[in-house]
């Protein structure tokens, strides 16, 4: 069971999103990852999704968790988890959201996650960015809003984090170099496109087939970016059919050129990586630095 210090002010929260009086009867430990510690409760309303972290630490980080999530959800294109409320419990935030049984994928699963990716990269805006930075694990992600994609990659992304690795000194100084070096020739190295509306973090691990058969994102780090980006990140670690592919090119084709930039792609979140882990990371890195 959670603190009981702190579940009457989850209840409370919950109470007034919910206009009716909310009794957690039950809170259940659940697998969610290495950031946050995640719970199934179970009260005389129905069952809900429970994030904790520290609020100390950080502070906003389930609101904007909250608004990638209804950024997500307002297309109407994908399935995500209602995201119900979010607050500060003593020392402790939360973030409670829809709770989503899992499911036994249907024949077409990928066929049908993979056009929702589509439409939804079809969502655009006229800038590459967000209106708020946001988080990414639990490294802070800057969305200053840029008009060309290599000049945001570039300042919010390869290069904020690429100085968090040199200064954990998880990234030698050759290493830096070459990184900078590659942000200068990003626009020779991307093709023009709009800013599509990315889930920014889908890995196999960030979603699950829901009791229709369908696929339900979640545990977004969202903003206007590239669509390769999120393309690359499936692939990073496995976990998609080659269906998911097959179909996405059919429907949204990919620029000429983009195997050759899914490792330029998947650069910052193995720099993410390597800030949060360390480890193997830093040979993936180097990897990608030197073939680029």
């Amino acid at each position: 069971m959670i603190d009981e210090k702190i579940t009457p002010d989850i209840a409370g929260a919950l109470s007034t999103q919910l206009s009716v009086k909310i009794q957690i009867k039950d809170a259940e430990r659940v697998q969610g990852g290495d950031i946050n510690e995640t719970w199934r409760l179970r009260t005389n309303a129905g069952e809900w999704f429970l994030k904790l972290n520290d609020a100390r630490r950080y502070p906003d980080m389930f609101l904007r968790e909250q608004d990638g999530l209804e950024e997500l959800r307002q297309t109407g294109h994908i399935g995500v988890p209602q995201p119900i409320c979010h607050g500060r419990a003593g020392n402790r935030s939360f973030l409670v959201t829809e709770y989503v049984e899992k499911g036994t994928a249907s024949n077409d699963f990928w066929e049908n996650f993979a056009a929702a990716v589509a439409k939804l990269h079809q969502q655009t805006q006229p800038y590459f960015g967000l209106g708020a930075p946001n988080y990414i694990g639990s490294i802070k992600q800057h969305n200053t809003p840029y008009s060309t994609w290599s000049v945001f990659y570039a300042f919010n992304r390869l290069l904020p984090v690429g100085r968090m690795a040199y200064d954990l000194r998880r990234l030698d100084k050759q290493m830096m170099q070459q990184l900078e070096s590659i942000c200068k020739r990003l626009p020779e190295l991307f093709p023009d496109e709009p800013p599509a509306l990315l889930h920014g973090d889908l890995w196999s691990g960030n979603f699950l087939v829901g009791t229709n058969g369908k696929a339900y994102i979640f545990d977004p780090a969202v903003y206007y970016g590239h669509r390769e980006m999120d393309l690359a990140m499936t692939r990073l670690f496995g976990g998609f059919d080659t269906r998911f592919y097959y179909t996405y090119h059919a429907i949204k084709p990919l620029e000429a050129g983009w195997q050759q930039r899914i490792g330029l792609c998947q650069l910052y979140p193995l720099l993410v990586h390597l800030v949060l882990f360390g480890g193997n990371y830093y040979n993936d890195v180097k990897e990608i630095l030197n073939g680029v």
